[in-house]
């Protein structure tokens, strides 16, 4: 994990993967970077690839979309910053390049690059294929966040799990579906107009004591290793308690054999990344008060064009 030398972690990050029983390769991939900081935002994704034959080439689609989303939440957390002598843009205008912008240049360069790499690997006089059947060899889920000392935010497409243990210990899924998807069905990034189905999970830090304590990412091979919600709920409640009695380090050398047992009974590939709170920054700036938008799914248009120069004036 790369690290800041002006300033000491905000959180601490623990991560690991394990294949699912009897499966021919991972599907799952995921990426952590940063510190929370200013100037090395947090940054975290999982995605997980759907795995059957009609979608052979998932684990390339899980791949693309966890880098692809670091690109991009670098981007974002970049915005969010102050540049040089003046301010950075409002929160009111990054929720909304959160809500809008940020899926949409998010699908689009998965489907660039899923296109691309069929190309490069097709065989000269193979037959034509249509597109969307292209983009559906590639079909993965994703879950990813972004934390910086102003703002916390994440998207989510597909099944998997965004859960945030606040300040008083409650734990919550922010961006668990209305619906639960029936069995094995869920969205994914090689849907048509998959930036309409992202969820967004949108909470300016107003204050360094109403921080998360814990944020977690995890693919569905975790959650679906328990018998019910309770039992997942519970073990992040558990994983929140033993960081807070044990420590990173520790949690770390048991985080291994927790995913295995995981994997074992929902016999899926089992990913995890989790980030701990330990501080806060010195000299933050203050910053505006917005309430935090739970779960948005983005339906109506919105002019791209005021999404393009944060610095616009607002109306």
């Amino acid at each position: 994990m790369p690290t800041d030398g002006s300033a000491r972690p905000l959180w601490e990050s623990l991560h690991g993967t394990v294949q699912g029983v009897n499966k021919a390769r991972n599907q799952d991939h995921y990426e952590v970077e940063g510190l929370g900081t200013a100037g090395a935002p947090l940054i975290m994704a999982v995605a997980d690839g759907h795995g059957s034959a009609v979608h052979a080439r998932s684990h390339l689609g899980s791949r693309f979309a966890v880098d692809l989303f670091v690109q991009e939440a670098r981007l974002f957390a970049s915005l969010a910053q102050p540049r040089g002598e003046g301010r950075p843009p409002s929160l009111a205008w990054l929720m909304r390049y959160a809500e809008y912008a940020f899926p949409r240049q998010l699908v689009s360069a998965w489907r660039e690059k899923v296109l691309g790499n069929w190309e490069r690997s097709s065989a000269p006089g193979d037959p034509p294929t249509p597109e969307e059947e292209k983009l559906l060899l590639y079909g993965s889920t994703f879950v990813g966040a972004v934390l910086t000392p102003r703002v916390f935010a994440a998207w989510q497409l597909g099944d998997g799990e965004l859960t945030v243990v606040g300040d008083g210990g409650q734990v919550s899924v922010p961006l668990a579906p209305k619906e639960a998807d029936l069995g094995d069905e869920t969205e994914s990034l090689c849907t048509p107009k998959a930036w309409l189905r992202v969820r967004t999970h949108w909470a300016p830090v107003t204050a360094p004591s109403r921080a998360p304590r814990l944020v977690a990412l995890s693919t569905d091979g975790l959650s679906k290793s328990f018998a019910s919600d309770k039992g997942f709920r519970q073990f992040m409640t558990g994983l929140d308690e033993r960081l807070s009695t044990e420590g990173t380090e520790c949690v770390r050398a048991a985080l291994p054999e927790w995913l295995a047992k995981a994997s074992q009974h929902s016999g899926d590939d089992t990913t995890l990344v989790a980030a701990w709170h330990t501080g806060d920054e010195p000299a933050r700036q203050p910053v505006e008060t917005v309430e935090p938008v739970e779960a948005v799914e983005p339906a109506a248009p919105v002019d791209m064009e005021d999404l393009r120069d944060p610095y616009r004036s607002e109306q």
